[in-house]
C-alpha cells in the first residue's frame, strides 16, 4: 500500500469485500468516526504519522457494512523504526483473537455457501485469503504475479451403471455379470474399467498376507472392523480393485447408493493423480455373490465396465504467498505452512440446513495459516523462506494441493518441512486441554522438536483413522518432504455434516492453539534445523 502525506485521503478496493481508508486521524477522531470499536484494539501513545483503516463489508449478506478498524503504527522516523522492529522481535508474538474472529465470520458463513471445490464460492474464499496476504506485506507466489493459481479440473460422469465380470469354469461355465445396486454396490472407483485375477484374502488366516500386485482382492474376515482397516493397506499395495462382503451397515446403504450412477475421480489436468486419493476402486457384494466368489479358484479374471461421457473441463483455485528467507545456507530449507480453504458446499439438507459451512473443517486451519502469516510477517525476514499455501479442492482428492506441488514457486526438493492445519477449532478429549496433535507424530522428528520449544503438540490419538494419509500433507509426504498435520478432530459427530458451524467452534481452544504454534513456527524458520524421516516413516 502506497503511502501518502498526512492529510490525504485514499481509497482502494482491494477485493469485493474490502476498501482501504487511508488517513492521519487522532484516537479522538477514530472514536468520532467509527465509534468505540474503533478504540478497542488501540493502546499506549500514537504518534504515527499513518494510520490504515480496512472496512470490510458484511458478506453475511452483502449490504450491511460492519468495520473491521484495525491500526498500522507507520513511524517516519528511522531509528524509531528499528527500535519498534527489535521491540517486536521479543513482544510481538501475540495472538489477534479479533482477526481470528473475522475470518472465521467470513470463511464459514452461509454466505460462502460451504466453499464448495471447485465452484465459484471456493474462488471467492480464495480471493479473500490472497488479499489478507497482500495486505499482511507477504509476497504473492501465484500465477502471474498474483497470489491465486487456477487449476483445470478433467472430470467424466458415467452413462451406465458398473458392471463386475467373470467366467466359471467347469461343466457349467458360463459369463457373470453382476450390476451395481443389485448384486455389487460400488463403494468408490478410481477408472471407469478394470481387469485383473482374483486373488482371495482371509484375514482369519492372518493379516499382512502378501498382495498380488494388480489383483482384484475378494477380503473376509471374522469382524467387520478388521476388513476396514486392511482394506485401505490392500488398495495401497496395488490391488487394482477390493472386493468385500455385504455388512449390517453397507445394507442399510445398499439401495440409497445404488440408486444413483457412483463418481469417478476428478482429475487435474498436466498433473498426475493425487496420491490422497484412493489409486483402486471398492465394491461391496451381497451375500450370494459373497458366497460365489469364494467358490472360485484365484487367478479367475474378473473384469469391470462402465460407460462414462465427454470429459468436461472445470476450475479450482489456491492462494499462495511467500516470505523470501535471507540467509543463503538456508536456501533449501523452505518452510511450507498449508491448509485446505475448501469444503462441501451445498448438499443434502439436514434439519432443514442444506449448507455445509466447514467451519472446523477447514475454515480453521486456514485461519491459523493466516495468522501465521500476518506475525511472521510483522518480525524480520526470516532466515529461511516460507511459502503460505491454501489449498483447493481438497474435498476431492488433494487436487489443489496435487496441481500445486507441481508448479511450485521453488524446487519440491527446497522445501525441508510441510505443516498442513487440518480441524483446530474444537478441542479432542483425547488430549490435555488446549494441545494439538500431529499425525504420524512418530515418521519423523518434527514433532518432538517443535514440542521442546514450546508447541502444545502431541501424538495422534486416533492412528487407527489414517490421518496422516486423509490430509494434503500427504501429496507432499509421497515425494519425500517431511509433511505432517497439525490438529485436534475429536471425531465429533459434525463432521461433514451442515453442523460443523460457527455456533460449535470453540474460540478459546482456537485461540490458544494457535498461539501456543507461534514461537515454535518463528524458530523454525530462523533456525538450521534439519527435519528428517525416521527409519521407515516415509511413505
Amino acid at each position: 500500500m502506497p503511502i501518502v502525506a498526512e492529510g490525504e485521503w485514499l481509497f482502494a478496493v482491494q477485493s469485493p469485500f474490502q476498501v482501504l481508508l487511508t488517513r492521519t486521524l487522532t484516537r479522538g477522531e477514530l472514536a468520532r468516526f467509527f465509534g468505540n470499536a474503533a478504540t478497542t484494539c488501540l493502546s499506549g501513545t500514537y504518534n504515527s504519522r499513518i494510520v490504515y483503516f480496512m472496512i470490510r463489508a458484511s458478506v453475511a449478506n452483502y449490504i450491511r457494512l460492519g468495520a473491521l478498524v484495525c491500526a498500522l503504527v507507520v513511524i517516519a522516523d528511522g531509528q524509531a523504526a528499528k527500535t519498534t522492529r527489535a521491540q517486536s522481535t521479543l513482544t510481538g508474538l501475540q495472538m489477534c483473537a479479533p482477526c481470528v474472529h473475522a475470518h472465521m465470520d467470513f470463511l464459514a458463513s452461509d454466505a460462502l455457501r460451504g466453499r464448495g471445490s471447485g465452484t465459484p464460492d471456493e474462488l471467492v474464499a480464495a480471493t479473500y485469503i490472497a488479499s489478507e496476504l497482500e495486505q499482511y506485506g507477504v509476497a504473492p507466489a501465484g500465477d502471474d504475479g498474483t497470489y491465486l493459481q487456477r487449476a483445470t479440473l478433467l472430470r467424466q460422469k458415467l452413462t451406465s451403471a458398473p458392471q463386475l465380470k467373470f467366467h466359471t469354469s467347469g461343466p457349467a461355465e458360463r459369463e457373470v455379470a453382476w450390476t451395481h445396486g443389485k448384486e455389487i454396490l460400488a463403494l468408490y472407483l478410481a477408472n471407469p474399467s478394470f481387469s485383473g485375477p482374483l486373488q482371495k484374502i482371509d484375514l482369519a488366516k492372518g493379516e499382512n498376507q502378501r498382495v498380488q500386485s494388480g489383483g482384484v482382492v475378494f477380503l473376509t474376515a471374522p469382524h467387520e472392523d478388521k476388513i476396514r482397516r486392511e482394506q485401505l493397506r490392500i488398495g495401497s499395495q496395488g490391488a487394482l480393485a477390493v472386493l468385500v462382503p455385504e455388512s449390517s451397515r453397507l445394507r442399510l446403504r445398499w439401495e440409497p447408493m445404488g440408486s444413483r450412477l457412483p463418481e469417478l475421480p476428478v482429475q487435474i489436468e498436466g498433473a498426475d493423480r493425487s496420491d490422497m486419493g484412493p489409486q483402486f476402486s471398492a465394491f461391496a457384494v451381497s451375500r450370494e455373490a459373497g458366497a460365489v466368489l469364494s467358490d472360485l479358484p484365484d487367478g479367475t479374471t474378473i473384469e469391470m465396465k462402465a460407460t462414462a461421457g465427454p470429459v468436461e473441463k472445470s476450475h479450482t483455485w489456491n492462494a499462495v504467498g511467500e516470505i523470501s528467507g535471507t540467509d543463503s545456507s538456508q536456501q533449501h530449507a523452505v518452510v511450507l505452512l498449508t491448509a485446505h480453504l475448501d469444503h462441501l458446499g451445498v448438499g443434502a439438507p439436514v434439519n432443514g440446513d442444506d449448507i455445509y459451512n466447514g467451519a472446523d473443517d477447514d475454515a480453521s486451519g486456514a485461519t491459523a495459516v493466516l495468522e501465521l502469516a500476518r506475525v511472521l510477517a510483522s518480525q524480520p525476514k526470516p532466515r529461511r523462506t516460507v511459502i503460505f499455501a491454501l489449498f483447493g479442492s481438497e474435498e476431492t482428492g488433494g487436487l489443489g494441493s496435487t496441481y500445486f506441488r507441481e508448479h511450485l514457486p521453488v524446487p519440491l526438493h527446497d522445501i525441508s518441512a510441510c505443516l498442513e492445519f487440518e480441524m483446530i477449532g474444537r478441542a479432542d478429549p483425547a488430549v490435555a486441554e488446549d494441545t494439538l496433535w500431529l499425525t504420524g507424530w512418530e515418521r519423523s522428528n518434527l514433532g518432538p522438536e517443535l514440542a521442546r520449544h514450546g508447541a502444545h503438540l502431541v501424538a495422534d490419538p486416533h492412528p487407527d483413522q489414517g490421518f496422516f494419509r486423509r490430509s494434503d500433507n500427504y501429496v507432499f509426504a509421497k515425494k519425500g518432504v517431511v509433511a505432517q498435520t497439525v490438529s485436534s478432530y475429536g471425531l465429533h459427530g459434525d463432521y461433514h455434516q451442515p453442523s460443523d458451524d460457527l455456533a460449535h467452534i470453540d474460540f478459546k481452544h482456537m485461540n490458544e492453539a494457535i498461539h501456543s504454534m507461534l514461537k515454535p513456527v518463528l524458530w523454525l524458520v530462523n533456525s538450521a534445523f534439519a527435519p528428517h524421516w525416521n527409519r521407515g516413516g516415509q511413505p
